[in-house]
């Protein structure tokens, strides 16, 4: 069973900052496209940003483009979500997710990835 393992989500002010890392221990998935994805309180899981395997092309929800910024280290193996300008509006539960297939298309699907993490809350306060 692969296991994504998102970090660094937590309390912040509106305003404030805070970076999502999320890392796939024993697995590479160095060829794949991944992305993030969030689930509001009482809402249904969203898009926020995609990436593709090379990290040549991204992909965002209107919501949040301009203020987050994905990335990705094949090397270490991790991809890595940077949130400014946090709004009330961002506090979810947020997913890292990996594409099912190598080489695929920066996709806002959710049935696009099968590979999950447990998900990080981050909560930004007013």
């Amino acid at each position: 069973q692969v296991q994504l393992v998102e970090s660094g989500g937590g309390l912040v002010q509106a305003g404030g900052s805070l970076r999502l890392s999320c890392a796939a221990p024993g697995r590479s998935f160095r060829t794949y496209a991944k992305g993030w994805f969030r689930q509001p309180p009482g809402k249904e899981r969203q898009f926020v940003a995609a990436i593709s395997w090379s990290g040549s092309t991204t992909n965002y929800a209107d919501s949040v483009k301009g203020r987050f910024t994905i990335s990705r280290d094949n090397a270490k193996n991790t991809v890595d979500l940077e949130m400014n300008s946090l709004k009330p509006e961002d506090t979810a539960v947020y997913y890292c997710a990996v594409d099912q297939n190598p080489y695929g298309m920066v996709s806002s699907e959710s049935g696009s990835y099968n590979y999950w993490g447990q998900g990080t809350q981050v909560t930004v306060s007013s």
